[in-house]
């Protein structure tokens, strides 16, 4: 676990619902310490099986993988409402699978500013938050490796600020699907022009030959990948348009 995982109090609890998948993303929300509570439901999970407007936006491979590294940008955003939430995150598993091996960066809206906050989550235990900073344009690098017999490590750098999180943990998972996306569980994105994602690799090569599906949540659409990198900008759909429930759920799961 990380050096400040464990000092923080969860502010929010909740599962997603399961519609003929089980859906098994991950839960963030500032001041996680790896604390859980009763949880409801959301309507979300990894991959919800939409097509046109997906819960996750980026790219997804399927097949037998071990490792996933990428880095990409924090976006300037703007808060449009309190119940704004997104992640942008590398993780295997959670397309076709009953678990996420998943590490990123989260901004959340709840305050009325975006507040950013670093993470991991081995699903379905909860959510772990790492106190160090982050602001946006900071560059980040996250993996996720398998290395065999449910154990994993999840690695998170902020290269801007200076510091890395790492964390070993088990879990019995398939190492079904590889991913570099964005994702907002409450359906509601702060608004950004671009977020680029950049040397994504998974098994030690290129993103790209990985023959990914593409998918656009919340209206943010990626552009071609090339060299495993690609950009999430606006577009294919109303992109600050949210499908948010109507009060933002205790906890919430990516």
């Amino acid at each position: 676990m990380g050096t400040n995982a464990g000092t923080r109090r969860n502010r929010f609890t909740g599962r997603a619902a399961a519609a003929g998948l089980l859906l098994a993303a991950a839960a963030l929300v500032p001041a996680g310490a790896g604390t859980s509570a009763a949880v409801a439901s959301t309507g979300f999970g990894p991959h919800a099986g939409r097509f046109q407007d997906s819960n996750w936006g980026g790219y997804v491979a399927t097949g037998s993988f071990s490792t996933i590294s990428g880095s990409w940008t924090e976006p300037h955003v703007t808060c449009n409402s309190s119940n704004d939430l997104f992640a942008p995150w590398v993780g295997l598993d959670g397309y076709g699978s009953q678990t996420v091996e998943q590490t990123g960066v989260q901004t959340d809206c709840s305050s009325g500013s975006p507040v950013l906050s670093a993470w991991y989550e081995m699903y379905p235990a909860a959510p772990v938050y790492w106190n160090d900073p982050v602001s946006e344009g900071d560059s980040i690098t996250a993996s996720v490796v398998s290395n065999g017999g449910g154990s994993y490590t999840l690695t998170l750098t902020d290269n801007t600020k200076g510091w890395t999180e790492h964390v070993d943990q088990n879990l019995g998972a398939e190492n079904v699907s590889a991913e570099a996306v964005i994702e907002s569980p409450t359906q509601s994105y702060p608004s950004f022009s671009q977020l680029d994602f950049s040397g994504v690799t998974v098994d030690g090569q290129s993103f790209d030959a990985t023959n990914p599906q593409s998918f656009t949540s919340g209206g943010y659409s990626p552009g071609p990948l090339s060299g495993g990198s690609f950009s999430m900008t606006p577009g294919g759909g109303l992109a600050r348009t949210p499908h948010a429930p109507a009060k933002r759920p205790s906890v919430i799961r990516y």
